[in-house]
């Protein structure tokens, strides 16, 4: 019996000493950028007696995350709730708000404010045998095509690929047709014809080689990919770590959180910016009334959320919260990670948080 304990105890201390995880994605993806930083944090916080092994995506996909958590191939790993619906239907209405989105880190760090407070949020997440430590954004979504947009009326009739019910919201307002592909297929939709273009992220210009097949951008601001759960952690794994280890993981994702932040929404976008300058595509500043209309529809698309869901209200309200800080102490991810925190961290109970 003593010795099944000692060598419970001997496989618990290996597991807290070096935590597998997985970023899900390709070395150029900023979750991986995220997780090579989380490894540094987990090993400073920890004085060196915590660390991180990476597991790459050739043996855990994005998709695969949820079983690798499951079977415990992986003690923390890079979930994407918008990936499974069905799973974590109250913690995505913040997804549903994603045309409000206009500042990145006030995106991250409203989603992952309201995560951890989010009694049902929190319950989806027990549900799958889940803790969630903190969210991240990309840069504010746009237009990208093989057709300039400069008006609404140059919006009719296109063929936009739509990453979600917003983005769709918002093309079908203007006469455009969403069409529901996977982010990988957009570079042959668009080399076919089979689409006009896209709602996304500048950097799907490198990322997915868009820069090849595109032709035009248009800089109207379409909102924020925010729903992330950037380092979940198998629920067993979290109990048998201590409350000091626990702190200590708390600590170490608490400063990664925004790095991902920082690479998805400040640093990958300048380098794919210069890229399209490279390349010669044509960047537009639309027409005022587009803009204008743009900026009507997503707020009165937030609106409607709002009142239709007080968890979308709560999202909101804390949105605006963190959008206010972010005016105060800017971008830098170190400055926003303290003040996190001290907004957040401080205020939960890690003795029994995510059990």
């Amino acid at each position: 019996m003593l010795g099944a304990v000692a060598a419970v105890s001997m496989s618990s201390a290996a597991i807290a000493q070096d935590l597998r995880g997985a970023g899900g994605a390709s070395p150029a993806h900023p979750s991986t950028y995220m997780y090579e930083r989380f490894g540094e944090y987990l090993a400073e916080e920890s004085g060196g007696a915590m660390s991180l092994t990476k597991i790459g995506p050739e043996v855990v996909s994005l998709l695969q995350v949820p079983d690798a958590l499951e079977s415990e191939l992986i003690a923390v790993g890079n979930l994407l709730p918008l990936f499974f619906p069905a799973d974590f239907p109250r913690t995505n209405v913040a997804g549903d708000m994603a045309l409000m989105g206009r500042d990145s880190h006030a995106m991250a760090l409203g989603m992952t404010e309201y995560a951890i407070n989010c009694e049902p949020c929190q319950a989806e997440f027990a549900n799958k045998g889940m803790v969630f430590l903190g969210a991240g954004a990309s840069d504010v979504y746009l237009l990208i095509t093989t057709s300039p947009v400069r008006t609404a009326d140059d919006l009719q009739g296109l063929r936009l690929r739509s990453g979600g019910a917003p983005f769709s919201r918002w093309a079908e307002n203007f006469g455009a047709t969403p069409v529901s592909i996977a982010v990988g297929e957009q570079f042959e939709g668009m080399n076919q014809g089979t689409i006009d273009g896209t709602m996304s992220s500048i950097v799907d210009m490198l990322s997915f080689r868009l820069v090849d097949v595109a032709r035009y951008v248009t800089e109207i601001p379409l909102g924020t990919y925010h729903v992330t759960s950037n380092f979940t952690f198998n629920q067993s794994t979290w109990a048998g770590l201590s409350e000091e280890q626990r702190a200590t993981v708390v600590r170490a994702a608490n400063r990664a959180n925004p790095t991902l932040t920082d690479r998805w929404g400040f640093q990958l976008p300048e380098a794919a910016r210069n890229a399209v300058a490279e390349a010669g595509l044509e960047v537009i500043t639309p027409d005022d009334s587009l803009l204008e209309a743009s900026n009507d529809f997503s707020a009165s698309d937030t609106e409607s959320r709002v009142a239709a869901d007080s968890l979308a209200g709560e999202f909101a309200a804390l949105v605006e919260k963190w959008t206010a800080i972010v005016a105060e102490i800017g971008d830098d991810p170190a400055a926003l990670s303290e003040r996190a925190y001290e907004e957040i961290w401080a205020n939960v109970d890690l003795t029994s948080y995510g059990l």
